[in-house]
């Protein structure tokens, strides 16, 4: 028995000592809570991110709301070396509230990942979204969108394995 719980590790190791890039999603949406809409943008996510070789953790739905995605994030976040991607509440609407509980938890602001998100699609220049930092994780707000959300990670997702190995006091220089 041991051995084959060995070799089922072993499957799952990173190649060469490579760090394992690890990922959770949060969907923060009202009609998701109440079960009026599906996690279309979650699950997309979920899928973008395993396509560029991140294991997916941990996906989590939260109402709108500033002290719901601060208290997600807090959580999320606590000794978890990864990626965090919110999907939802970034726009203009009085309930769009992400931006605003990732800045109540977020230790220091990643602004070019925001930034980069943002110019991908002329629709980014509505979104409020932040990026940042919590201890040794990265926190991405994307758009509610299915196809938002695939896109803002994606025009960051290049340079996202090397700014988690800094942060987990990787020397690359």
């Amino acid at each position: 028995m041991a051995g084959s719980h060995a070799a089922h590790h072993h499957a799952h190791s990173p190649p060469d000592g490579e760090h394992q890039l690890a990922a959770k999603v949060l969907t923060v949406s009202d009609g998701v809570i109440a079960g009026t809409r599906d996690d279309r943008s979650g699950e997309a996510l979920g899928e973008a991110l395993a396509g560029a070789g991140y294991e997916v953790v941990e996906r989590r739905v939260v109402a709108d709301g500033v002290d719901t995605v601060a208290d997600a994030l807090r959580s999320m976040s606590d000794r978890f070396e990864g990626l965090i991607v919110s999907t939802g509440g970034t726009g203009f609407t009085e309930r769009d509230l992400t931006p605003e509980g990732t800045r109540a938890v977020i230790e220091r602001e990643a602004p070019g990942l925001a930034e980069a998100m943002r110019l991908v699609n002329p629709l980014g220049r509505l979104s409020r979204g932040v990026a940042g930092i919590i201890g040794r994780t990265i926190v991405l707000n994307t758009p509610g969108s299915t196809k938002g959300c695939v896109e803002c990670f994606e025009a960051v997702a290049d340079v996202l394995p090397h700014a988690l190995a800094l942060l987990a006091g990787e020397r690359l220089h």
